[in-house]
């Protein structure tokens, strides 16, 4: 008898976890996706494939093409990064980049794809796609909508009081100033960004998974990257506005940018995108933003983001935002409104993703560069990482300048 109760008690178990594995298996199918989204025998097909990893919405494209014209030139053979030579294909090589497109005025100059990938791939952004939020978040700030970046972000999204983020102001959001205690490592399974990973493969919540954060320092006073700053920015947003995210971007700039393709935002279990990193675009049209920016916001003639935003965006203006060796003697970017700038600019910033994902835009150049990847030794020294395909974008753009004086100011 005591054998045939254990035989229940066994078939009943397995019976509710089959039953309790139908019901989430959609969810269990995407956490076993995410957690090993960066594996290296499926990093390069993930990250042209997001929409296999997790659900997304789709943004359509609208309006004419912005067409690039061609103007073929060679890469340079080599650059220098700490005072020693690289040759530039094995630089790309090494960093497992997917594609690298070149835009000087309004050509391409150079446009490759790697690894299997091609032209019409739809790549990940990862945190490019906060500069995209950043874009649009200023459009609304000169549309009146949020009037004053001084003021509160839980004025705008209540839901909030009680978080890490009760009382932070929206302009310390938007330089990753916040003070919220958040844990960036990749490498490292337990901290907080795999934990946001794991939650949105189980169908969970942006907003709830935000108002669970406690803060950690006095905002306003040490720049800390919070991938979830930027997810705030996308509530006040929503806030402000009185619509989704997904419908103003397509409105506000995705329609203006003359993109060729369709983007993709992944979702969280109730449709809410991911602002903080989860856009996907081709090479070309991530391309487009760039030139946008580097262009102050104009497009044949028309003033799509203004461009005092673009100039606060990409200008630190504390301390603790500067570019360099800060208080604790690390080096360090400098940093703006969800934009990225590096020691000694001139006219130079960019947008930057994990794994080796950019937009580096140079204005006195006249040049953009992008730059998809799927490095998967990026994260063991990010900053140097960067530092290093910084050189090597230096050393395009400098070999693509045509005026004499910038050439002469250059060396």
């Amino acid at each position: 008898m005591q054998l045939i109760r254990i035989g229940q008690i066994l078939t009943l178990g397995i019976v509710a976890i089959a039953i309790i594995a139908g019901a989430y298996a959609t969810e269990l199918k995407q956490l076993y996706r995410v957690v090993n989204l960066f594996n290296e025998d499926v990093i390069v097909h993930n990250f042209s494939n997001m929409h296999e990893v997790m659900p997304t919405k789709i943004i359509r494209r609208s309006g004419d093409v912005r067409s690039f014209k061609r103007s073929p030139q060679d890469l340079p053979k080599t650059f220098t990064f700490r005072g020693q030579d690289f040759n530039v294909e094995n630089f790309l090589q090494e960093s497992n980049s997917t594609a690298l497109l070149v835009v000087k005025g309004e050509s391409i100059t150079f446009e490759e794809y790697y690894l299997g990938t091609t032209e019409n791939d739809l790549r990940t952004s990862w945190s490019m796609a906060k500069s995209y939020l950043s874009a649009i978040f200023g459009i609304a700030v000169y549309e009146g909508h949020i009037p004053d970046l001084n003021v509160a972000v839980t004025n705008y999204v209540p839901e909030l009081k009680g978080s890490g983020y009760e009382g932070v102001t929206i302009k310390n959001v938007l330089q990753m100033s916040s003070g919220v205690a958040f844990n960036e490592d990749y490498n490292n399974f337990y901290s907080d960004i795999n934990r946001f990973g794991r939650m949105m493969a189980l169908g969970g919540s942006f907003d709830e998974f935000t108002a669970s954060l406690s803060s950690e320092r006095q905002q306003g006073t040490y720049m800390q990257y919070v991938s979830i700053d930027t997810h705030v920015l996308g509530m006040v947003l929503r806030s402000a506005t009185g619509t989704t995210i997904e419908d103003y971007l397509t409105q506000k700039l995705w329609s203006k940018l003359g993109n060729e393709q369709d983007g993709s935002y992944l979702v969280d279990g109730l449709g809410e995108p991911m602002v903080l990193g989860g856009l996907n675009a081709t090479t070309r049209d991530y391309a487009r933003l760039g030139v946008l920016f580097r262009d102050n916001g104009q497009i044949n003639g028309e003033q799509v983001v203004p461009a005092q935003w673009i100039k606060d965006s990409i200008t630190p203006d504390a301390p603790h935002l500067m570019p360099g060796k800060r208080d604790n003697a690390k080096p360090v970017f400098g940093y703006g409104y969800q934009w990225w700038v590096p020691e000694h600019s001139d006219q130079e910033f960019f947008a930057l993703g994990i794994y080796g994902q950019y937009i580096y835009i140079n204005q006195k150049a006249n040049v953009v560069i992008v730059k998809n990847s799927a490095d998967t030794h990026f994260s063991e020294n990010e900053y140097e990482s960067t530092h290093k395909s910084l050189a090597a974008f230096r050393t395009i753009a400098l070999s693509l300048l045509d005026a004499p004086q910038l050439i002469s100011a250059a060396k």
